[in-house]
């Protein structure tokens, strides 16, 4: 190779590594970073913010920042890049980071770091980075500090390529990216003696497509399935890129084996089913009522994903012991309940059925007919609800929200009433939740990139404590081109406790657990530029809900009661 005077774009090494960075990421499919501002990151972020092929947001705080990114991968279903710079800020991406672990949600996490010779000598802004997020990653690496050897280039994008690969193969979620980086960082500062070389070959370098998972056969799932008559498909939290495509698959096993599904209210089947599909929404009263939870007992369950939420489902399912079989896209364990089981690796949609014929549909008609006993008297209820409850708000999300509308709901009592309150139906809506550690953190800046990758309007159901755990992420209003309602549910405090037993006889409750805050939401709304509204009726909840919104942020408040509300779900849920 013949020596040549650095060109402009390489004033120095570090600028070099960001190139390298920026370019091989691109060509490999990536087009979004979150990155947020830092001096150690300017190399990996100026490449970044340099190159049109890539849509970078900066985000100020980084645990927004990497729920933000969260929400954009979920939406896409495409690994995000983040980008930041080293210490306490790579250390605020854990929770978002954990959340992707749980989630199988594929993001690559690249935290700039200090050199070695910069390690434990009291350099200010320096901690140890390497294993930061420990068991929370796909993978975990350190590329080593940046040298202008062309086989120290070639083994940097060799790094990015595996990297980047192992965010989607063989298990989706985050990978760990440290990069020390030595001064001078920013590009425009020369350095001393520094001759680029020639990046023709290594910036040229073609990469093989990834491997698209092929068919599997059923003939595992319909042997083992065969043995039972009384079956059940529980249809819980899945990641699918193609609802539609889902749905159908898994009503296609349910009119092969003859068994009705359960369907999560985060199960594309909630929101894909035609009238006549054996889709049973009302499980959780259903099976509060002993009439009912004893002559619809299965002798066989075919979980799909995760379990749902409802503890009554759990509980029921838990005892006596039912035989399982659970379909895992990955083929983790997903199946809390102590139950013998297997897992077959797959998903539906993988599934190949040349070889199978329909069963016969009596007991799905069995619980199509329970559920006609139980669920038209709820939604009955819901409709004639005259107070501002809080579960009355899915009944309105579900009547009056135009169909392929984008939905996230929020931890804690959204996604409890949506499971207990939303009826199937076949709207095609998109519903999210952040279901891997079911925290309440990151809720608005998750919804903000969803919304933001989505190619509709997207609405969020939250609580006040959920939305203000996370109210940094409205500093995203002014880069947000999407659009999101924020339906915020102020009952002062957390509600999910006012169901708890914690709740009675406890003089410490409020102060404690429920932790009411008293926040003026206009005055927080105003400071960030974003238009509010409070809600004190059903009419106006219905007429903003049908109205096409515009994109940015509409903060709506609905004032409720933490514990009326309690008690009326007990009650609508409860035997009669």
């Amino acid at each position: 190779m013949t020596d040549m005077a650095p060109p402009p774009a390489f004033p120095n090494l570090s600028t070099l590594w960001g190139t390298i960075f920026a370019h091989t990421l691109r060509r490999l499919g990536a087009t979004r970073a979150v990155v947020s501002p830092g001096s150690r990151c300017t190399p990996l972020l100026y490449a970044l913010a340099a190159d049109p092929g890539w849509q970078v947001t900066p985000v100020l705080d980084e645990r927004t920042a990497a729920f933000y990114a969260l929400g954009l991968a979920k939406a896409m279903h495409r690994p995000v890049v983040l980008v930041c710079t080293s210490g306490t800020a790579a250390a605020n991406y854990l929770p978002a980071v954990v959340e992707a672990w749980h989630s199988g949600i594929p993001l690559l996490v690249v935290t700039a770091d200090r050199p070695p010779e910069l390690h434990d000598c009291g350099a200010g802004q320096t901690i140890d980075q390497h294993r930061l997020y420990g068991s929370h990653v796909v993978a975990d690496f350190s590329s080593a500090p940046p040298d202008p050897a062309p086989e120290t280039l070639a083994a940097w994008q060799d790094l990015l390529r595996t990297a980047w690969e192992k965010t989607t193969s063989p298990r989706p979620g985050p990978v760990h990216l440290n990069v020390p980086l030595r001064d001078p960082l920013a590009p425009s500062i020369r350095q001393d003696n520094f001759l680029a070389p020639l990046l023709e070959k290594i910036l040229a370098r073609e990469f093989p497509p990834p491997t698209v998972p092929g068919k599997i056969s059923s003939a595992p799932l319909l042997d083992w399935a065969s043995r039972f008559s009384r079956g059940l498909i529980v249809a819980g939290v899945p990641h699918p890129e193609d609802s539609a495509a889902h749905a159908q698959a898994v009503l296609e096993l349910s009119r092969r084996l003859g068994w009705p599904v359960l369907a999560d209210a985060l199960s594309p089947l909630r929101h894909h089913a035609p009238a006549d599909a054996p889709v049973i929404w009302a499980y959780d009263a259903l099976l509060r009522r002993p009439q009912f939870s004893s002559a619809l007992r299965p002798d066989a369950v075919l979980q799909i994903g995760p379990l749902p939420t409802s503890k009554t489902l759990r509980a029921w399912l838990s005892e006596p012991v039912i035989p399982f079989c659970v379909l895992s896209p990955l083929g983790a364990n997903l199946h809390p309940l102590g139950q013998p089981h297997q897992t077959l690796r797959g998903a539906p949609e993988q599934i190949s059925f040349a070889a199978a014929t329909e069963a016969d549909s009596f007991w799905c008609r069995q619980w199509q007919e329970a559920e006609s006993a139980v669920a038209p008297a709820i939604s009955s209820a819901l409709a004639a609800e005259a107070a501002l409850f809080e579960g009355k708000i899915i009944h309105h999300l579900h009547a009056h929200l135009p169909a392929q509308t984008t939905v996230i709901l929020a931890n804690s009592m959204p996604v409890r009433d949506a499971e207990s309150f939303w009826p199937a139906n076949n709207s095609q809506r998109r519903v999210f939740s952040s279901r891997g550690a079911n925290g309440i953190d990151g809720t608005l800046g998750t919804a903000l990139g969803i919304a933001q990758a989505s190619n509709c309007p997207a609405v969020l159901l939250t609580g006040d404590l959920s939305f203000l755990h996370d109210s940094n992420a409205l500093l995203l209003a002014k880069d947000f081109s999407g659009s999101l309602t924020v339906l915020l549910v102020n009952n002062e405090g957390g509600g999910i406790f006012q169901h708890l037993p914690v709740a009675q006889n406890n003089p410490h409750f409020e102060r404690f657990w429920a932790t009411p805050q008293h926040i003026n939401f206009s005055h927080l709304a105003a400071a960030h530029g974003i238009t509010h509204q409070k809600i004190t009726d059903w009419p106006a909840l219905a007429k903003l809900l049908a109205t096409p919104p515009v994109p940015g942020i509409f903060l709506c408040e609905i004032p409720t009661h933490r514990a009326s509300d309690a008690a009326r779900r007990a009650e609508l849920l409860r035997p009669e």
